[in-house]
């Protein structure tokens, strides 16, 4: 900390987001980026979606800058790893057979959204007079404060990797697919850039999707009918249910977020014989669109292709968004499009002897990581593959 002899910093933890005042939380995090408006967390909190019973306490961070709060991060205290994205459940196997607790965990993120943004939301004096080590030693403190034994912060941006990247520090990296919108004005333009063996194949999915009787209807938050989304919750739900689990979020979240976040909010609906058969939702903000969920009752040929990836990406174009985050994992959209993009994760491990051997196993998995993006890159289905986005 660069100023640290002269400025006190301090971190605590709060259990409930309406002990922080609104006015502090959208001063810090802003409105335009859905996963950080006061609104998202808040419904996530009153429809319980996170909750001590759902395995999701709220665990909210407050960084108090000479007694003032100059800075929040979303966190909960979390009872087992489900809904994050970045797997540790090895780690936790580790510790269960040497007869240890690996939970409860701190987890710095956004719940159920594996999506990159700013994690640690400071105010610039803080973010200015924070330096790497500081931001560890606080984590690392109040995690033995609060009775857990590691601390998780996912997809954090580029701002957050500089307070967080430090030598002998837990980092992990993936690979996500992103589109990028260069300056199209409709869905042929995107088209025109990928080889001719890539677009006749993309023609033939959109063909035989139209094909089977199905259309498309887009609606954003304002114009949703009740009726809509709740049959787009059915779809949600049947996602899950076909695993054999529950979905983590209720048909009340989604309601919440229609009435108080209309303008981030954007369905579109299958429809097949007057009756829709299938829904995405996705959320808006800032130059992103961000794809999120999805479902159907009944398989169709490219019905998830179509729906989740080529509608979302005439959405953005429609709505002239530079970014389509599509959400994680997906090597299928490599061949539709989208391009290779590393994200990153900050883990701090109480255990001394666990911390070495996790992080052997992190530089491990970096290289291969690395080397898949690598690869990745190789096989995108662009003429020229020079624009590629992607980056560390």
């Amino acid at each position: 900390m660069s100023e640290s002899a002269v400025r006190n910093i301090t971190l605590e933890a709060c259990h409930s987001l309406s002990t922080i005042p609104r006015k502090v939380w959208e001063r810090l995090a802003g409105t335009d980026n859905p996963f950080l408006r006061y609104d998202f967390f808040e419904a996530l909190e009153t429809t319980r979606c996170t909750s001590e019973e759902t395995g999701w306490k709220p665990c909210h961070l407050l960084f108090r800058l000479d007694g003032e709060i100059a800075g929040i991060a979303p966190a909960y205290l979390k009872s087992h790893s489900m809904g994050e994205y970045v797997f540790d459940w090895a780690w936790a196997d580790a510790y269960r057979r040497y007869g240890m607790d690996y939970y409860p965990k701190l987890l710095i993120a956004v719940p159920f959204t594996p999506s990159q943004g700013p994690r640690l939301l400071l105010d610039p004096t803080l973010r200015d007079t924070l330096d790497s080590q500081a931001v560890h030693d606080l984590l690392n403190t109040l995690i033995t404060r609060i009775g857990a034994h590691s601390w998780h912060l996912l997809f954090p941006n580029a701002d957050d990797q500089k307070l967080l990247q430090q030598e002998g520090q837990l980092h992990r990296i993936g690979c996500q697919f992103h589109w990028h919108n260069r300056s199209y004005e409709c869905f042929d333009d995107f088209l025109g850039e990928l080889t001719s063996r890539k677009r006749k194949s993309i023609r033939k999915e959109r063909r035989q999707v139209a094909e089977q009787g199905i259309t498309f209807v887009q609606f954003d938050g304002v114009s949703t009918p009740n009726h809509v989304l709740a049959a787009f919750y059915v779809f949600y739900q049947a996602t899950y249910l076909k695993r054999g689990q529950r979905p983590y979020l209720s048909q009340q979240f989604f309601e919440k977020i229609q009435e108080k976040m209309p303008e981030h909010l954007h369905i579109i609906m299958a429809v097949k014989n007057g009756e829709m058969i299938a829904g995405a939702l996705f959320l808006s903000g800032g130059n992103t669109l961000y794809g999120r969920y999805w479902g159907c009752l009944e398989e169709y040929n490219h019905l998830h292709f179509e729906t989740c990836y080529y509608q979302g990406i005439e959405l953005a174009i429609k709505l002239r968004l530079q970014t389509f985050d599509a959400g994680a994992q997906g090597e299928h959209k490599l061949v539709r499009g989208f391009e290779p993009l590393i994200t990153h994760s900050w883990h701090g491990i109480a255990h001394p002897g666990f911390h070495d051997a996790i992080e052997a196993f992190t530089h491990e998995e970096a290289e291969q990581v690395m080397g898949y993006y690598e690869d990745a890159k190789t096989m995108l289905p662009f003429r020229q593959t020079t624009g590629v986005e992607g980056n560390n």
